[in-house]
């Protein structure tokens, strides 16, 4: 890939990674109820998400999920069902207050946090659209198609790690400002509305014709 092309493609990645949704509600999320440290464990998995979906694609499933109503109905309600089921466990979460950033992590382990922005990632029916959509415009097809797919991902991943990292630190520093179970219960229903609506605009999300 061309120096250009890639510079070109590196500002659409940061412009995809900052518009709202999804992966940025569940990188706040983390950096709220987990602190830095540990939630910035989310943005890895959302990460690994991000990769699924380009081999996906770069494998020819992506067109099929694309192509077939079926496929794309079930992967979809899939992603849907999934981010519904986070609003409502965040909504329900217990009002504790947060003051120091080590003092609730242990609830949740790394490796959960990893596997849930995996799942929001993956299933995301609408970043495989987009991805099919976005990535032939800089693909070069008389060179080998791998090298190149590698430099989308390493460059999405790369994106996504400064992008999510920032809304995670950006939540973690609201965590020390909350001291009061009422601000930390008005925190988790914000946050569980925030997931809710995301499933909602992905049900509403409908296959190009």
């Amino acid at each position: 890939m061309e120096l250009t092309i890639w510079l070109t493609f590196l500002a659409a990645s940061f412009a995809i990674s900052l518009s709202p949704g999804a992966g940025a509600v569940a990188a706040m999320s983390a950096g709220l109820n987990h602190g830095f440290r540990r939630g910035y464990f989310m943005s890895f998995g959302l990460i690994l998400g991000i990769w699924t979906q380009v081999c996906v694609v770069s494998l020819g499933l992506g067109a099929l999920i694309a192509a077939s109503s079926l496929a794309f109905t079930l992967v979809k309600w899939l992603g849907v069902a999934y981010l519904v089921y986070l609003g409502i466990k965040q909504w329900r979460a217990p009002a504790q207050p947060l003051v120091a950033e080590g003092q609730q992590t242990q609830a949740v382990t790394r490796r959960a946090l990893v596997l849930r922005g995996w799942m929001i990632n993956a299933v995301n029916p609408k970043g495989t659209v987009f991805l099919l959509a976005v990535v032939p415009q800089f693909l070069d097809l008389a060179q080998p198609l791998a090298p190149q797919y590698l430099v989308i991902g390493a460059t999405l991943g790369c994106t996504d790690l400064i992008v999510m990292g920032g809304y995670t630190a950006l939540a973690a520093k609201v965590l020390r400002l909350l001291k009061s179970p009422r601000q930390m219960r008005l925190m988790n229903k914000t946050f569980g509305s925030l997931f809710v609506f995301a499933g909602a605009l992905l049900a509403m999300f409908k296959r190009a014709a």
